[in-house]
């Protein structure tokens, strides 16, 4: 990862957490849902701001189950037996939060809850049958709707090798841009940000690529302010597109091409060698990715050594390894 102004080697990333995966017990049965890969690896690198909807809403541990019910076209959150409804509580907490959560770059989100499951939460009939399968909680909607650019991702999802990797590539580039906000916006910051995680961008989206390079190419036909929220709510969308092998090949033999003139036709022969093997599934992307790096170590190519896709994150999270 490219160094910025009053980077320290300690320096954790602010990102939200749902309380119960760090151990926490505030579930409604007073247990916890402990997430050792957030607690053990997530957080060598992330600063958690834990954070539990029902209990900041006032309500107990252990207290009764709750579901999401519509009636008369509005979403309740309501007790699984009875009649009593906590949508109020739970809009006055979100109400309440939100504002104070700005500084995150990031959440992760307990699935199958009613406030923090981000898809596939149930929604109820008032006759107890379901209505659909397809909802969000309402935290964890009022979240998504307040920062619509913050990566958002749920507990169980961070199994899959693709989905893990994402979501912690796309918090260390929404932290950066986070940063270049608060250290005031400027021209040169803008373009220094673009270059800097250029070929991020090729490798999740071409098309998302090609449109923003001339958004960025007249920076005096409106306020910079307008063109960098036009700029940042296309690229962060792209980034939580999944990258194919293709599309890293496609991006590695790119990069390859600014070292063409200083390798050697041996040094040439063998990176191409292992991107044709991570193209044939032989090998993981961290091999073809070690020797690019490596390359341009050798080289002292100067603007690949700004490029973010060869150092998305800290290599000890071994997040290419397995991709």
């Amino acid at each position: 990862m490219s160094a910025h102004p009053g980077d320290t080697k300690d320096r954790r990333i602010p990102v939200g957490i749902s309380a119960c995966l760090l151990g926490s017990p505030v579930r409604h049965d007073g247990g916890h849902k402990h997430s050792r890969y957030c607690t053990e690896v997530l957080g060598r690198y992330f600063q958690f701001h834990s954070l539990c909807p029902e209990m900041g809403a006032g309500m107990s541990a252990p207290r009764q189950a709750m579901r999401l019910v519509e009636i008369d076209g509005q979403i309740r959150l309501r007790a699984t037996r009875g009649e009593k409804d906590f949508t109020a509580l739970m809009h006055g907490f979100i109400d309440q939060e939100l504002e104070h959560l700005a500084h995150l770059r990031g959440f992760v989100l307990m699935a199958k809850s009613p406030s923090c499951g981000m898809e596939r939460i149930r929604v109820y009939r008032a006759d107890g049958e379901v209505a659909r399968r397809d909802a969000s909680g309402l935290f964890a909607a009022a979240l998504a709707g307040r920062f619509p650019l913050m990566p958002l991702e749920e507990e169980g999802r961070l199994n899959d090798d693709g989905l893990r990797e994402n979501f912690v590539e796309r918090v260390f580039v929404y932290d950066d841009w986070c940063r270049l906000q608060e250290g005031g916006l400027t021209a040169e910051g803008l373009l220094a940000f673009h270059r800097r995680h250029k070929f991020q961008l090729l490798a999740h989206c071409q098309s998302t690529y090609r449109r923003v390079g001339p958004l960025l190419s007249d920076l005096k036909r409106q306020p910079l302010p307008v063109i960098a929220e036009e700029y940042i709510t296309q690229v962060m969308p792209a980034l939580a597109r999944r990258v194919s092998r293709g599309s890293h090949v496609n991006t590695m033999l790119h990069l390859t091409g600014f070292l063409r003139e200083a390798l050697s036709a041996e040094d040439r022969r063998l990176i191409h060698q292992q991107i044709e093997a991570y193209q044939r599934g032989e090998v993981p992307l961290v091999v073809p990715m070690t020797m690019l790096r490596g390359a341009q170590s050798k080289v002292e190519q100067p603007y690949l050594a700004t490029q973010e896709y060869l150092r998305p994150y800290p290599d000890a999270l071994g997040l290419r390894n397995r991709l």
